[in-house]
């Protein structure tokens, strides 16, 4: 079992192993490739042939036939977790156990008191607990970051954010829209609006209004608004599997507006941009570094591990939105106002 003390070697290397095959974690593995000092080490399948056709084909060292058994026998410092939702808190308290740190993708868990739990789990065991959201590892959030801490927008009012896509044939029968496994367009889509959400206005909204359509009694499309009642702001946004390809949103202050058309992934990577809108009809185009923004989240993550230090800004993140999701999944259920 690898201790913080050994975690704080500037030197070593962070070892990762992945629990399943998802199509996401084909993305992470090459993140964890291309990140210098890091180093994907094990795999995991519920099938070991499986987990070896991956293995041979991303990279992986070893390979294994059960998640336990890559706990219990691979030399790993983080495990990252694409795994549906219903068996986050089971492994990521495994994981924490065997004294790992965990990289967990969205939505962390099926409601917050799973969340809540993870994260105790996480910090008795002295391991990080971070979601999977890329952009907020990316430069350009900080370059957005700067201006919104700048003053210049004026007193911050509203965040408007859509995300959607239009899934087409399949959708029915996939782990997303099973209640028991996935929570739908808000838990998958949703996630990343209410975070943007939060990341703009670091506060938690008094109270909340959803509105839903659902399939197999998990949302297709979601719509909900938020309320701030101490400082007088709004947010709304919308999301869903019926719909074109949107990812943008629009954070407005008293005097301008910053907006991003792709906040979740850059339309061309090489040159991440958003504007800034004034009142009087001006715009002003920014250009961030173009960085892969995996690689931006491993370097962060595996910045931790050696440090041996926990870094809590990242379950903050996470819990506040996995509270603000409960509640929307409340409000659109009974069809009125939850307060928070």
């Amino acid at each position: 079992m690898p201790s913080t003390e050994n975690n704080s070697e500037t030197n070593r290397p962070v070892r990762w192993g992945v629990l399943g095959t998802a199509r996401i974690a084909t993305k992470v593995a090459a993140g964890i490739n291309a990140t210098p000092g890091a180093e994907l080490t094990a795999i995991a399948s519920r099938s070991l042939e499986k987990a070896q056709a991956w293995a041979g084909e991303h990279g992986a060292s070893e390979s294994y036939g059960s998640y336990q058994q890559l706990l219990e026998e691979a030399d790993v410092d983080a495990i990252y977790i694409p795994l549906p939702p219903a068996y986050h808190a089971e492994w990521t308290l495994k994981c924490a156990e065997r004294g790992k740190h965990v990289l967990c993708e969205k939505p962390v868990g099926m409601n917050l008191a799973e969340a809540e739990e993870m994260w105790a789990a996480c910090k008795q065991n002295n391991v990080q607990l971070m979601d999977g959201v890329m952009w907020v590892h990316h430069p350009r959030t900080a370059d957005m970051q700067k201006i919104l801490d700048s003053g210049s927008l004026g007193e911050l009012k509203r965040v408007t954010s859509a995300f959607s896509l239009h899934w087409g044939e399949g959708l029915e029968s996939d782990i997303r829209m099973q209640r028991n496994l996935g929570l739908g367009s808000l838990g998958d889509l949703g996630w990343y609006n209410v975070r943007a959400t939060w990341w703009a206005f670091r506060e938690l909204p008094t109270r909340v209004f959803g509105t839903a359509r659902y399939l197999n009694d998990a949302d297709i499309y979601f719509s909900g608004t938020m309320w701030f009642d101490n400082s007088n702001r709004m947010a709304s946004f919308d999301c869903g599997f019926d719909t074109a390809i949107r990812k943008w949103f629009e954070i407005a202050g008293t005097e301008s507006s910053l907006v991003c058309d792709d906040f979740l992934k850059p339309w061309k990577e090489e040159r991440p941009r958003f504007w800034t809108h004034g009142t009087d009809g001006e715009s002003t185009e920014h250009i961030s570094a173009g960085e892969d923004q995996i690689v931006c989240m491993i370097s962060d993550f595996d910045e931790i591990v050696r440090s041996g230090q926990l870094d809590p800004q990242w379950p903050e993140q996470t819990l506040a939105t996995r509270k603000i999701c409960d509640a929307f999944d409340q409000s659109a259920r009974s069809e009125k106002i939850v307060e928070l």
